[in-house]
């Protein structure tokens, strides 16, 4: 491949956009998994005001995990009015929306009538995992292995390589698209009557936004779903005849950066320019000026994703890092290769709730109160292990535990295992993309955790720069969006207002953490392959505790909020046996109050590393 076509320094989308404006705000908003927020903007790219709301998932049958459209609908337009409420300016003042979005959640409605046929359908939603092991055990796909497989012998294109080990997951679009079409009826007679809409969050959101007069999505989000060609820039031809998914189905591709039109009049009071949509991941390494070749972004939230920006050229691995689209903005292409490591904030978030310390805060002076861990190690999978690794079937542990085993030991163990997680997915990445790294920058909650950037920054020897703000997917929504309408001029406008926080730098040599290191490796041999395929861990599972008497505390808060299922996280109550559950028969659209529990969820999704056809 001679890669996408060259990319300009700048590039605005030619949408007779206006000139540069002097007043007015931007805002940036960022539907996650767990939360919605919007951030207010000014010209200095300072926060005027903000609001957040928790998201509620909704979980109707083992495995299935929903999103009532009709609630998040009423918490996204709150935020915003309550944001610009709290930035004390009026409405008339907002000059321009920007919206990130958790990737792969999807939604049906009828395109004559506006209504869904069924609720949201999470990134960690499982009804398909049977037709995914299906697809992935079909003679088809062997066949396509095998061809790729010998096409490389041939040509040597290390995207054939990476082709011959695709296989479907439950995470992507494709085919829980596809189970819908095979299982509710409904849907798949308004597709065959091509009265069926398809989108992902950020697609429904701007259709209600404008009420209906804008239908559409960006690269971003689109490269995400599993039926996008990053090479071809297109709906993937191939997967959709494989799946028997409908072209006419998908939504038209529009650039990141966009005139999508405007907010209709009713909603708000005011018509609002929606100029910007994007994936959340993509969007956080927009926020933090990451515009060049070899720039990379480590996120760390409930799971770490690592991403580097690898010019207009997609970059296929086999080790677990997968080509996205980052942005199209007019001539404008830029791609991604991301790998991610699960269970980041999630075991810090565990351990919290085993009372080893009463605030995440503290955790970095128990860690500097020891030398080392004294040989305790621990491996942080609760949702299984990705690149390189890649086996949902490992457990979390601690090993190496002795009598003299304090708190700070275990605290200090955990801390370790996120820099070392780190570390193997830098090491991933610079043996497989082979793209000279210009700059690191670092995002998340738990980015703000002194000792594991610190740590960070030893192990893989480069400087780690840490903003000053670190919600980078509302920001990277927000300079998008400002991007596309003259509220700032250029990139290099946005690199200037950045500010940043500390930057970390080596202080000692890696080889210093080797032994460490070593023994983590084997703590985490050990710990794969811990389940079997058919247990509660690699199949579709939860389970709840009782109150002594058989029955099932509805309103008791889980002492601990994850059991994960394959590669997923679910919450549980502790103290109880688990017992798998089959997955059960296809619903419609579940009741808006069944099922609905709180847990933590991270805004964006562990995508298994699976090659692009």
């Amino acid at each position: 491949m001679s890669g996408l076509p060259a990319v300009p320094e700048q590039g605005l989308p030619e949408q007779g956009a206006p000139g540069p404006l002097h007043a007015g705000f931007v805002l940036g908003l960022d539907v996650g998994s767990s939360v919605i927020r919007c951030h207010v903007y000014d010209r200095a790219a300072q926060v005027r005001g903000s609001s957040e709301q928790k998201v509620e998932s909704l979980y109707p049958q083992t495995g299935w995990v929903e999103i009532d459209p009709d609630v998040l609908w009423v918490q996204f337009v709150a935020v915003i009015k309550e944001a610009v409420k709290a930035a004390g300016i009026e409405m008339k003042q907002i000059v321009g929306l920007g919206i990130s979005t958790q990737r792969a959640t999807f939604i049906t409605w009828d395109k004559k009538t506006g209504n869904h046929f069924h609720n949201f359908i999470s990134w960690q939603d499982l009804r398909a995992a049977d037709l995914v092991k299906s697809w992935n055990n079909s003679l088809i796909i062997k066949l396509i292995h095998s061809s790729c497989r010998l096409l490389h012998f041939v040509t040597r294109s290390k995207r054939l390589l990476a082709a011959s080990f695709f296989t479907f997951t439950t995470q992507h679009v494709s085919l829980r698209l596809a189970w819908v079409l095979q299982n509710m009826m409904e849907v798949r007679k308004a597709a065959e009557e091509e009265n069926c809409c398809f989108g992902t969050v950020d697609t429904w959101l701007l259709y209600k936004l404008t009420k209906g007069s804008e239908y559409a999505t960006d690269f971003s989000n689109a490269s995400t779903t599993g039926l996008f060609d990053p090479y071809k820039m297109c709906w993937s031809g191939l997967i959709t005849s494989l799946l028997s998914i409908p072209l006419s189905l998908l939504p038209p591709l529009r650039d990141t950066s966009h005139n999508f039109g405007t907010v209709d009049e009713e909603i708000f009071g005011v018509p609002i320019p929606i100029v910007a949509l994007v994936a959340d991941q993509q969007s956080a390494m927009f926020g933090e000026c990451c515009f060049h070749a070899g720039d990379v972004k480590l996120t760390m939230g409930t799971g770490t994703f690592l991403d580097i920006n690898t010019g207009n050229h997609p970059e296929q691995t086999i080790g677990g890092f997968y080509p996205l689209i980052g942005w199209k903005i007019g001539q404008e292409i830029v791609c991604l290769a991301e790998g991610n490591a699960g269970d980041t904030g999630t075991a810090i978030k565990w351990a919290q709730q085993l009372n080893l310390f009463t605030d995440a805060n503290e955790t970095e002076k128990m860690a500097k109160n020891l030398e080392d861990a004294e040989g305790v190690c621990f491996v942080p999978s609760f949702s299984g292990l990705q690149a390189p690794m890649n086996d949902p079937c490992a457990c979390a542990s601690f090993m190496g535990l002795k009598p003299s085993t304090s708190k700070d030991h275990l605290v200090r163990a955990i801390l370790e295992s996120l820099a070392f997680r780190n570390k193997q997915l830098y090491d991933m990445m610079q043996k497989e993309i082979r793209i000279p790294i210009t700059k690191i920058r670092a995002d998340g909650g738990v980015c703000k955790n002194n000792f594991v950037m610190q740590m960070t920054s030893d192990l893989i020897n480069q400087k780690i720069d840490r903003p000053a703000h670190i919600d980078m997917s509302c920001q990277g929504a927000a300079s998008l969006a400002g991007l596309a309408i003259g509220f700032w001029t250029d990139k290099e406008e946005l690199k200037k207002l950045r500010q940043s926080e500390m930057v970390f730098k080596p202080q000692k040599k890696w080889q210093e953490y080797e032994m460490s290191m070593e023994n983590w490796v084997k703590a985490v041999k050990r710990s794969m392959n811990w389940y079997t395929k058919t247990c509660p861990r690699c199949t579709p599972a939860r389970a709840e505790v009782g109150d002594g008497n058989g029955k099932v505390g509805a309103e008791e808060k889980p002492e601990i909020s994850t059991l994960i299922s394959g590669a997923r996280a679910y919450p549980y109550r502790f103290g109880t046996s688990l017992q798998p559950l089959p997955l059960q028969g296809t619903s419609k659209k579940s009741p808006r109050r069944r099922g609905r529990e709180q847990g933590a969820r991270d805004h964006t999704p562990h995508l298994k590393a699976t090659p692009t056809l």
